[in-house]
């Protein structure tokens, strides 16, 4: 027992930049993701829960509460833990208004546990929606209706 209060009193003893996590400067451009469909499959694919077709729910996701994430070009996703100008962040106005835009982001990169987490400090580029889903999979992919009950 005394040897564990002995770690527990050098970990707190220890700088906080050795525990905390480095961060990068980085510039990313890719879509502003709901991470809960993208992650749990519930409404489909990867490709299916991104751009227009997974545009409403997006918006009810981070309305509710669901942190976004950013879908890089490099097929990365990145947890968005702040965006400018949004101190509320998750479901804050900020991320509405992004939801399924394609942006370029600056901002610091911090990697922990083998995720990536997103300091957004500027939206450099705001593209818009460009990625135009509901063209193959309609406004609301059919498998994500769900069937009446008799």
């Amino acid at each position: 027992m005394k040897r564990f209060w002995v770690s527990v009193a050098l970990a707190c003893s220890a700088p906080v930049s050795a525990i905390a996590a480095e961060g990068e400067r980085v510039e990313v451009r890719g879509e502003i993701i709901d991470t809960w469909c993208y992650y749990s499959g519930v409404m489909g694919g990867p490709d299916a829960v991104v751009g227009t077709a997974h545009h409403t729910c997006a918006l009810w996701c981070s309305a509710g509460g669901i942190p976004v994430g950013l879908l890089g070009e490099d097929g990365e996703v990145y947890m968005v833990l702040k965006i400018e100008g949004d101190d509320a962040s998750a479901s804050g106005d900020t991320q509405l208004r992004l939801a399924s835009h394609e942006v370029t982001a600056d901002g610091m990169l911090y990697r922990r546990d083998g995720l990536n987490y997103l300091v957004v400090e500027e939206v450099v580029t705001d593209h818009g929606i460009t990625n135009l889903s509901h063209d193959v999979y309609g406004p609301v992919p059919g498998f994500a209706i769900p069937e009446p009950a008799e």
